[in-house]
């Protein structure tokens, strides 16, 4: 059944363990999102993006999520709004039964951003639904990146500190060396484990990981085997995503990583056959692909089982 961000990630966060964030933009993603939740007894979070909810349709979004939720009722599951941009924006997803949002005015000046957070915050509370908020800005860290560009790119753990108390937000996206998409690391992968544990000591809220998909061996391999590219791409390694679990972050959002694994048997199919036109023979590989995906990113942030 549908249930806040909030009563998700508290548990999580009370038992030190990550629930996934998957985002979805069709039927045979969100299926497969409940599929692998059921196989391993997971909670989680089905996400929407502004874009996605404009190619689907809010009352399809809303909809499908709400029928799958009904078909799986012994999964907790909350329907979040992903990278949110607007007051507008935030409202529209509240009132069409979004159950969690994010507002993501991380691009603006401290004070701007939480002015628009603690708006998002008291408008979303009188409705009984939780919300997200982002500090610092989402970019890998280089390898010859100075301590001083650092500090500037990264999260200030007392400013996190004092944007929670004062805008009430329920959980915190804290920017500690990830960055969206397939190509997140020049080098070595690197993330700031130490920042992120002072920003949970000083906050003790729910912390969120973005731009989290590890891009697997298998996965990475069953693309490129198919024809595709990903131009040197790394994600951020399984032992990271343990890391940062430990270091207190309790939702870890995926998106690239089942995109690449959907793609690369769609892939297949056209490879192997290019007679084939029965959309089912692309997308029942693709939705089963995903699946394993997900199973495993379940067991490895420590929420299978959790049901």
């Amino acid at each position: 059944m549908l249930r806040s961000g909030s009563e998700i990630l508290q548990r999580a966060h009370q038992e030190g363990y990550g629930v996934g964030a998957f985002n979805f933009v069709n039927f045979e993603m969100l299926s497969a999102i409940f599929e692998a939740a059921h196989e391993a007894s997971s909670p989680i979070i089905v996400q929407a993006s502004e874009g996605a909810i404009k190619y689907m349709g809010m009352e399809v979004t809303v909809g499908l999520v709400r029928l799958l939720s009904s078909r799986y009722p012994h999964i907790p599951v909350a329907l979040h709004l992903d990278h949110g941009t607007t007051y507008e924006s935030c409202a529209k997803a509240i009132r069409a039964g979004f159950t969690s949002v994010m507002i993501d005015a991380s691009h603006h000046k401290f004070e701007e951003n939480l002015h628009e957070t603690r708006r998002v915050v008291e408008m979303a509370h009188a409705c009984g639904v939780s919300v997200e908020a982002e500090l610092g800005r989402l970019m890998g860290i280089e390898d010859n990146i100075s301590v001083d560009e650092k500090d500037a790119v990264l999260v200030n753990p007392e400013e996190a500190e004092l944007f929670v108390k004062e805008s009430g937000v329920d959980f915190l996206a804290p920017a500690i060396g990830t960055s969206h998409g397939a190509f997140k690391f020049k080098g070595e992968p690197k993330l700031d484990f130490e920042r992120l544990q002072e920003v949970k000591r000083r906050t003790n809220i729910p912390l969120v990981l973005h731009g989290a998909s590890a891009i697997p061996d298998y996965v990475k391999e069953a693309f490129l085997s198919t024809g595709g590219d990903l131009k040197g791409s790394k994600g951020v390694p399984f032992a990271f995503l343990q890391e940062a679990v430990k270091g207190g972050i309790n939702k870890v959002n995926t998106d690239t990583d089942l995109r690449i694994a959907f793609m690369a048997e769609v892939r297949k199919v056209a490879n192997e056959d290019n007679t084939q036109f029965d959309l089912r023979k692309f997308f029942a590989p693709g939705m089963k692909a995903m699946k394993k995906v997900m199973v495993e990113r379940m067991q490895i942030l420590g929420s299978a089982g959790k049901i």
